[in-house]
């Protein structure tokens, strides 16, 4: 199956809430690959790699995020595969 590249950035009260934590939990049980870190701007930046059910399930889950996260908009942006390693939190 084709893996395919999201960057996802995902806006509204999403720092300090785990969301990069949790990203990485989510990303981790549904075998997406990638990295997630903060911006200056308040927002969370996601690159993520994965097969399209897997990739559609990880989307899903960040337009909630975590509980205490007040998810108002996702970004999503289509770029090349870079064949990550795992999934990591950039600090």
């Amino acid at each position: 199956m084709a893996i395919i590249h999201k960057e996802i950035t995902v806006k509204g009260r999403v720092q300090g809430v785990f969301f990069r934590a949790s990203t990485k939990q989510v990303a981790d049980r549904l075998g997406v690959s990638g990295q997630v870190r903060n911006l200056s701007d308040g927002s969370v930046w996601i690159a993520a790699e994965s097969d399209a059910p897997a990739m559609e399930a990880f989307i899903a889950w960040c337009r909630q995020g975590p509980p205490e996260a007040v998810v108002t908009g996702l970004q999503l942006v289509e770029a090349p595969v870079k064949h990550y390693k795992g999934f990591e939190v950039v600090r």
